[in-house]
């Protein structure tokens, strides 16, 4: 066996049986080469192999840190090392009594006259006339009512996202974002070669004067936004910043593509973007958080300049809907499934915020009593990345490290974002307790 690996599988060694512990830090290469009497080729051959395995990452600036062992068999948070995680990762929030709502439209379809209608062809991207305005109905909010010729339809809202930036941005185009944004937006960018732009936050969402800096700087083809709780920080953009930023995409010639997932969360929201600049917004949600992800619809509503291609991007894609999944959604939001599961789930955010205020009361928390995440600034010395590490591997609980939202080449902020919705609230709270021992307890 090369000699590097001997060495790593020595270091790993030490991991496993605690000798390192996760967010230990590691000499500098050149000092770890000193020691074990190697060459700096080396050393650097196994940091890289210790990388490669899931035991190390590497902080520019700042050194090589333990991250854990793999994970052992075990029952959830049963054990404070070792047990299987607790995914607060993941946020897929289920309301009680769900799936008894849902089902009266699923029985609804299995008479085969209505099951062959909804399986017979594919749905085209613009879905049918009873579809679009079922989708107005459940998309519409005070101050606001989307056009139903508008609505396009995708498999979920992750889909309706890629269409939406392929229909704007040319390969190699520059989109605007958020600072911290949406990790899926980043790996649409790079599937589809778009270069984004990281834009500065303040208490409200984007700062107008930094996406003028940055569209005068050179030119961007469109800008994407979460101006309801966003995702990761839970902040809500007031009316006149909305105001504000649909004259400023005016102004600029600018077209914004508005994320509006976890706004229904939000009984007293601002009215969307989209009702201030319906000309430039192209907004984005999706029924997979006020229902289930596994049969969902998502949303896609268009200016009319813009349907064309927003169209042939959504079927070039093989992101429109299925058939089966559009017709349940179509019941659904007729029969009053959707507006029950949202109810419950604005109640079950409360609960779910009283628990979080509770167990990690005194930490620095970004969050809202209507978000199913929470943005948590680590006490110092931690990081994030190698807290990230030790609440696996002490506490049986993953989290996301702040650099999975993080834009740009800047460094990375040393929070973690919860989410919040997918365990039962006792197994949340349990988690929650122990991460804030982990944090006490220090790297």
């Amino acid at each position: 066996m090369d000699e590097y690996r001997r060495i790593a599988d020595r270091v790993e060694a030490a991991v496993r049986d605690g000798r390192l512990r996760p967010g230990d830090r590691l000499p500098p290469q050149r000092v770890f080469a000193r020691r074990h009497g190697i060459a700096n080729s080396t050393a650097i051959r196994v940091y890289g192999e210790l990388a490669r395995r899931g035991l190390v990452v590497g902080e520019v600036g700042r050194g090589t840190f333990v991250r854990a062992a793999p994970p052992l068999p075990g029952p959830a948070l049963a054990e404070a090392t070792g047990a299987a995680p607790v995914d607060l990762q993941l946020n897929y929030p289920a309301a009680e009594g769900q799936s008894e709502l849902m089902a009266r439209a699923l029985a609804a379809l299995a008479r085969p006259d209505v099951l062959a209608e909804a399986v017979s062809r594919p749905a085209a991207a613009g879905g049918t006339p009873e579809a679009r305005e079922a989708a107005a109905a459940v998309l519409a909010r005070p101050g606001w009512a989307p056009d139903a010729d508008g609505v396009l339809f995708a498999g979920n809202g992750r889909q309706a996202i890629a269409a939406a930036l392929s229909a704007l941005v040319p390969p190699g185009g520059r989109l605007g974002v958020e600072a911290l944004t949406y990790p899926l937006v980043k790996a649409v960018a790079e599937r589809l070669g778009i270069r984004l732009v990281p834009l500065a936050l303040d208490a409200e969402g984007v700062r107008p004067d930094t996406l003028e800096a940055a569209h005068r700087a050179a030119p961007l083809a469109a800008v994407y936004l979460q101006p309801t709780l966003h995702n990761p920080l839970s902040t809500t953009t007031g009316e006149a910043r909305r105001a504000e930023l649909a004259e400023l995409l005016r102004r600029l010639d600018l077209t914004a593509v508005e994320d509006t997932t976890w706004a229904f969360l939000v009984p007293d929201a601002p009215a969307p973007l989209a009702a201030h600049a319906p000309e430039r917004v192209l907004l984005v949600d999706s029924l997979s958080k006020r229902l289930a992800p596994g049969l969902t619809v998502g949303y896609l509503v268009v200016p009319a300049r813009f349907r064309t291609v927003a169209a042939d991007a959504l079927r070039s894609g093989a992101w429109t809907a299925g058939g089966l999944a559009l017709a349940a959604a179509t019941r659904w939001t007729g029969d009053g499934t959707v507006a029950e599961a949202v109810a419950a789930k604005r109640t079950d955010t409360g609960a779910r915020h009283a628990l979080l205020l509770r167990r990690l009361a005194g930490h620095t928390l970004r969050t809202s009593p209507h978000a199913y995440y929470c943005w948590w600034e680590l006490p110092a010395p931690w990081r994030a990345e190698t807290f990230t590490a030790a609440a696996a591997a002490r506490a049986g609980v993953a989290v996301t490290p702040g650099s999975a939202f993080a834009v740009g080449r800047g460094t990375a902020p040393d929070a973690i974002r919860l989410g919040l919705a997918s365990p039962p609230h006792a197994v949340l709270d349990e988690a929650l307790t122990r991460l804030a021992a982990v944090a006490a307890e220090g790297p």
